[in-house]
């Protein structure tokens, strides 16, 4: 029988709380559901929350009793805390978090890059936020444990999947022992170790690298702001590099690189942590300070993927899908765009808006995105932790000229996690305006923000299915776009529309948004009074035009919800 932990994680900052297994002899005779998630992270919770916007339900499944143990990942991008504000957690990740858009490489005591993510009054949220992931693992579960087509079970593991006629067969163990679940679909979001992966017999492809990180949290009172810190080659750890991150309620984060041959059992021992981090303390001009240790793990980079996220009724996400490098914040920031994406094509599939080509179209774009990943984290990963003499001779080289030599500096960069653009995915429009454009998001390319008042955006508007924007000065929606509206909707499919420029409401839009100044048509790429973009339900563009009519939207629609 399963019998996970039950004895509260320690912690000296979060107070973690153990919850009730959910057991099958309290409940009656099992359903077939139509999804049921293994795992209950961050990709897990944003995926059924997300399948919950759009009105499909989904039974969560969570080996553990409690959240997980350590700060694990800290820092979020701004697009993942455009995704959570979809989900409704973005409001208490702000209100807990520290926000910075600044990164130092330090070499021999001299800052030779400092990294500056754009920022402007446009933008709701920060390039980053630097949060422990027990916080908004807690603000997840909230939201899912207070909605109504959520079930969440807790202290429930899969051991077993079978799959036949149209769905999947789950033996789920628990502290009391085994029962079966049916699915429609089983989404697989069991993390890095996935039990799942294992039972399909499935195989990541790509590349493991040798380095091995400690990451450690200590609590100390430091006087620096919250800003990425990266040192290479320290005096007391040569050829290797340490990071270091600020956190809320009085903890740093201090990841360093172990020496070749160092194994993790040797590198966790107490002795050997508080020798490591005393002299990095003593490096940066605070040694002596006194400091508390909270939580350490070891890491290694990996650059891995499945082939295909689609294997018969079980569909792979997250870490269960893919293990990249922490390099540039590239893990759960990069779930929460797999979970969303997934999300809104089962969700359309599970209701018969669209075949199960869609959900090829889902893999296709997020292995698209994990091997772009792989590629830009890997030069990062071969920088920070070089695997071979010829990277390590090219990173020194890089090391020494950056100390008088502006021109290399910029190889420190740390390609920060961004969302993908899917540029050549199925579901964009092969007809409208795309190539004509001079600015404004692309073909695959998530919205930009527009700021609209003091505490108003445009994201605050979108989300929940798919959305017009409609540019015009005019008093109605043409009457052609509006039948073609209302027959898209007649059939089930979430279409709003938003008429944008004119002062007054547009008849046939559900909102209007002023734009007496231009800015959002100059943001946006529209130079004339019309013009129109089409986002998906993840808020992805997959048309734009700049003159729309009845045909050409009612074309783009068809190519988005292929049968």
């Amino acid at each position: 029988m399963h019998q996970p932990t039950a004895t509260p994680r320690p912690s000296i900052y979060y107070d973690y709380q153990v919850h009730a297994p959910w057991l099958a002899s309290a409940h009656g005779a099992q359903p077939r559901h139509s999804v049921v998630i293994a795992g209950a992270g961050p990709a897990g919770m944003v995926a059924a929350l997300e399948l919950a916007r759009h009105g499909v339900p989904s039974v969560l499944l969570t080996a553990e009793l409690q959240v997980s143990q350590g700060s694990r990942a800290i820092v979020f991008t701004r697009r993942s805390m455009e995704i959570l504000q979809q989900v409704g957690v973005a409001d208490r990740m702000t209100a807990s978090g520290l926000p910075w858009r600044f990164g130092n490489s330090i070499y021999q005591g001299q800052t030779v890059f400092r990294m500056e993510a754009p920022h402007d009054p446009d933008d709701r949220f920060f390039p980053m936020l630097n949060l422990q992931q027990q916080y908004m693992e807690e603000y997840l579960l909230d939201r899912c444990a207070g909605h109504p087509l959520v079930e969440l079970r807790w202290g429930n593991k899969v051991v077993g999947v079978a799959q036949g006629d149209g769905h999947a067969r789950l033996t789920v163990d628990t502290p009391e022992g085994e029962y079966a679940l049916e699915a429609d679909w089983l989404i697989a979001a069991d993390g890095g170790r996935s039990d799942l992966r294992t039972l399909l017999g499935l195989k990541l492809e790509g590349a493991s690298y040798e380095g091995l990180f400690v990451i450690a949290d200590i609590r100390i009172d430091l006087p620096f702001p919250t800003e990425r810190l990266a040192f290479f080659d320290p005096v007391w750890n040569p050829g290797n590099t340490i990071l270091m991150h600020r956190e809320p309620h009085g903890i740093w984060r201090v990841d360093y690189q172990l020496p070749p041959g160092e194994s993790p059992e040797q590198a966790l021992r107490l002795e050997s942590l508080k020798a490591r981090i005393d002299a990095q303390l003593e490096m940066i001009g605070h040694g002596g300070t006194p400091w508390e240790m909270d939580w350490c793990s070891v890491y290694s980079a990996r650059t891995l993927t499945l082939p295909d996220y689609v294997q018969g009724r079980v569909l792979f996400t997250g870490d269960a899908a893919h293990l990249l490098p922490i390099f540039g914040v590239r893990g759960a920031n990069t779930a929460f765009q797999d979970a969303q994406s997934l999300a809104w094509h089962l969700a359309y599939v599970v209701k018969g808006l669209a075949g199960e080509r869609l959900l090829a179209n889902h893999s296709a774009e997020r292995v698209g995105a994990a091997r772009e990943i792989i590629d830009e984290a890997g030069k990062s990963t071969r920088f920070m932790a070089p695997p071979t003499r010829g990277f390590r001779m090219l990173r020194d080289a890089v090391l020494s000229l950056s100390r008088t030599q502006e021109f290399v500096r910029p190889l420190y960069h740390w390609r920060t996690s961004r969302p993908h653009e899917y540029t050549h995915s199925m579901l964009n429009s092969p007809g409208d305006d795309d190539a004509l454009f001079t600015e404004g998001p692309a073909h695959g390319a998530p919205p930009r923000n527009i700021r609209l008042g003091a505490n108003d955006f445009l994201l605050d508007h979108l989300g929940g299915g798919f959305d017009l924007l409609y540019f015009t000065d005019a008093p109605a929606l043409p009457e052609p776009l509006r039948q073609v509206v209302d027959a898209v909707r007649a059939r089930g499919v979430a279409l709003r529309v938003t008429a944008v420029g004119a002062g007054a409401p547009v008849q046939g839009a559900e909102q209007t948004l002023a734009d007496a100044d231009g800015h959002f048509r100059q943001r946006y790429g529209i130079t004339a009074s019309g013009g129109a973009y089409l986002l998906r339900p993840d808020q992805h563009v997959c048309a734009r035009w700049l003159t729309l009519d009845a045909t050409r939207l009612r074309a783009a629609l068809t190519q988005a919800l292929p049968q």
